[in-house]
């Protein structure tokens, strides 16, 4: 009765949040009084055995070519088959766009309810109740279901990495998911240098105010020396100042940074909406009544191209100094 979990890599190598979403599975095992089974599917790179060290017992590789490239529905049996052959009762995901796209297809295949954006332990598990974020991040919301089986997606850098210092078993599978494949992948573009949003722990954000595309080189600059993402508002993004990959909010990408810079962003209540669950907010404006200082943790009021370039340069000067 272990608990699995989808060990998500990319290009080869675990993500940092699948560190997140094994130690997540290790507490709920732990209050289940089991183990944690972490399923990573597609060719590695990184030593499966060292997820053993965020408190997974055993980790079972799927590989083949059926899993060369990333397909929800090919891979979902494939996890499918892992939960079904260890007798599991709890899935665990990471609410990335990978996890957000097998988790429905999993719960299907695994004859299991779902349960998205969790954010905590279970607190119960007859019903097994979970707590999670509602209205746009404005209030919380204990889910409950009454079925034997249950898929959790959890929200990416919301719950923190715990090392258990275990160690962890490697076995494979062989997976049939290939014959239950109706989508083919034709082409793979990938997105080469950048962090992905989802999982940026730092983020450095801009709208409208930066005034044209080409002044977003201090933006980038400001991400470089912070080693954060880069993001943008909506309208930004439909003007396309930017690339809709960058748009956060609550039609955009959802995200949860230790730290989010918002530059030149009024604040609108659909922005807030997808970056409130950051951890610290800095906000910088030349709008002294710019709607977004009442949600930020730090405001400077002023020119952004005189602000942003100055706090560069300290940062690169403290940087130096270490």
């Amino acid at each position: 009765m272990a608990v699995i979990v989808f060990a998500e890599s990319w290009e080869g190598k675990f993500k940092k949040i699948t560190n997140e979403a094994v130690s997540y599975a290790h507490g709920l095992a732990e209050a289940e009084g089991t183990n944690v089974i972490a399923v990573a599917v597609g060719a590695l790179e990184s030593d499966p055995a060292e997820l053993g060290k965020y408190g997974a017992s055993e980790v079972v590789t799927v590989e083949g070519d059926a899993f060369a490239s990333f397909n929800a529905s090919v891979w979902a049996t494939a996890i499918a088959e892992v939960a079904e052959a260890k007798g599991a009762k709890h899935i665990v995901l990471s609410g990335t766009n990978n996890g957000k796209m097998i988790g429905p297809m999993l719960s299907v295949k695994a004859g299991a309810s779902y349960i998205s954006n969790a954010i905590d332990i279970p607190s119960n598990f007859a019903p097994f109740t979970v707590r999670r974020n509602a209205f746009s991040n404005k209030g919380l919301v204990d889910y409950q279901t009454n079925a034997e089986k249950v898929v959790v997606s959890i929200v990416p850098n919301a719950l923190g990495v715990k090392e258990t210092g275990g160690s962890a078993s490697v076995s494979s599978h062989s997976s049939s998911a290939a014959a239950d494949s109706r989508v083919n992948v034709i082409d793979v573009d990938r997105v080469k240098g950048k962090i992905p949003l989802p999982e940026a722990d730092l983020v450095v954000s801009a709208g409208r105010g930066m005034k044209a595309p080409e002044n977003w080189t201090m933006i980038e600059e400001l991400a470089d020396v912070l080693g954060a993402g880069t993001a943008c508002s909506k309208p930004v993004s439909d003007i396309g100042w930017r690339p809709h990959s960058e748009h956060v909010g609550q039609t955009g990408i959802q995200i949860n940074p230790s730290l989010y810079i918002a530059v030149g962003i009024s604040g609108a209540i659909q922005h807030l909406a997808g970056v409130s669950g950051s951890k610290t907010i800095v906000v910088i404006n030349n709008d002294p009544e710019a709607p977004f200082f009442k949600a930020a943790d730090y405001g400077i009021v002023g020119d952004a191209f005189e602000v942003v370039p100055k706090l560069t340069e300290a940062l690169k000067s403290f940087k130096a100094n270490q």
